[in-house]
């Protein structure tokens, strides 16, 4: 629980979410619609998750496939319908810092790429493929399609649909086939809040600290001596804390509620709500920047420390970072927040960028899927770059044969020095 929460071993932990993917597949309920003659689909959305198993399902039912992205864009979601980006300026999918990079952290980047894409492309892509073969590829026969290898299905995805946006991230160069519809989780129409909850917020006089670390992290799993130090702080402020806690507390501060259960669009939409303390995970992220709340950070794994990253960047929030002593850093950046209003200022203004599209997410997403199954896949979407080997992306084919010229000519025009030298030295033998 102290400092960053990485994962140790990247190959452990891609062996997992392969582990993970391959019990999916082999889900009761899964295997039963898959083996379904009758079921039939006109596209396939499935979430990318370090792992392009799920690409599988689009020749079973012979129609196409469509990654949902839930993290800002990156390379190794990129890479799949276009190119990788550049990581000079762009962020991995697990980085801790954004651009603009100093010296080492640029190479620190740069080495992260090579590895995370050596690892994937190179040396864990055999037992990916492995279990495409053992569990799809039968389904794929069984229905009588063609079938195609892994890395003709890895490849053929029709769109990205990436739950980002410019305000939330970066201004990033992008793929026609890939689409940022960031915040289309987000109902338009705001269910109202149960009567306890709107009158506890609705009489929160200094203003409500809603505090969730998400559905992954729960707070009941917290080990006591941390809870009761985060009791104790909230006790001492002045503001009403309502904590997202899946279990009943003993000893709360007056000012400090608990709900198993929170509606948190509803929560943060109050005009009451004035501090979001959160994990950082993107939907969560994204909530705060369509409502404008400033925030306070508490990364524990994954993009959650970026997103964190950007919103200190941005200047809409503070980072704590997770550990057994972090009540008083918390209780600082709460302060320092809530004392100063550019903190709420920068949510606004982020807020109104986010709100400005000509479309809603969530209607945008709509149209981009009917848009792939009307022209059968969106083939007109599809950058040219996939038809492109790596060497002649970097021109290295050129590279070679200016090379081979160069060689060449030295070699010519060595061979006449001597050839030419060789007769002037006989004539002069002749003249003598």
């Amino acid at each position: 629980m102290n400092k960053e929460q990485d994962v140790a071993d990247p190959r452990e932990f891609f062996k997992f979410i392969l582990d993970t993917q391959r019990s999916t597949v082999l889900n009761e309920n899964v295997q039963k619609m898959l083996n379904d003659p009758k079921q039939t689909f006109d596209a396939v959305i499935a979430e990318w998750m370090f792992s392009e198993l799920y690409s599988g399902f689009g020749p079973i039912y012979g129609c196409p496939f469509i990654w949902l992205s839930t993290t800002e864009p990156h390379s190794s979601i990129l890479e799949l319908i276009d190119e990788a980006l550049n990581p000079t300026y762009n962020p991995g999918i697990i980085s801790t810092t954004i651009p603009p990079y100093t010296f080492t952290e640029r190479i620190k980047e740069l080495l992260f790429y090579a590895a995370n894409y050596v690892l994937k492309n190179f040396v864990l892509i055999g037992s990916e493929r492995e279990v495409y073969e053992e569990l799809l590829v039968p389904l794929i026969k069984k229905k009588g399609r063609p079938v195609p290898t892994y890395d003709e299905v890895k490849y053929n995805v029709s769109l990205v649909l990436g739950n980002s946006h410019v305000s939330l991230g970066q201004a990033t160069r992008l793929p026609q086939s890939y689409k940022a519809v960031g915040g289309y989780h987000i109902d338009t129409n705001i269910k109202p809040l149960p009567e306890d909850l709107k009158k506890l917020l609705d009489n929160a006089k200094d203003g409500v600290i809603y505090f969730s670390m998400g559905s992954n992290l729960k707070s009941k799993e917290l080990p006591d001596v941390f809870k009761k130090s985060l009791l104790k702080m909230f006790g001492t402020l002045k503001h009403t804390v309502l904590w997202k806690f899946e279990d009943a507390l003993a000893d709360l501060p007056s000012n400090v509620h608990i709900v198993k259960w929170a509606p948190q669009p509803a929560i943060l939409s109050h005009p009451n709500c004035i501090l979001f303390v959160t994990h950082g995970g993107l939907l969560s992220t994204t909530e705060t920047i369509h409502f404008g709340k400033p925030t306070v950070g508490i990364p524990v794994f994954a993009d959650q420390f970026i997103n964190v990253e950007r919103a200190v960047k941005k200047g809409f929030g503070k980072r704590v970072d997770l550990s057994y002593t972090m009540a008083g850093d918390l209780k600082d950046a709460i302060e320092e927040v809530l004392a100063n209003p550019s903190y709420a200022k920068k949510a606004k203004e982020l807020s109104q960028i986010y709100h400005d599209r000509p479309t809603p997410p969530g209607a945008e997403l709509v149209h981009w899927v009917e848009h792939v199954i009307k022209t059968g896949g969106a083939p007109h979407l599809r950058s040219p770059a996939l038809q492109v080997p790596f060497y002649q992306k970097l021109y290295l084919d050129l590279a070679a044969l200016i090379l081979i010229v160069v060689i060449a000519l030295r070699f010519i025009v060595k061979r006449v020095w001597k050839l030419c030298s060789k007769k002037t030295v006989d004539s002069k033998k002749k003249n003598k």
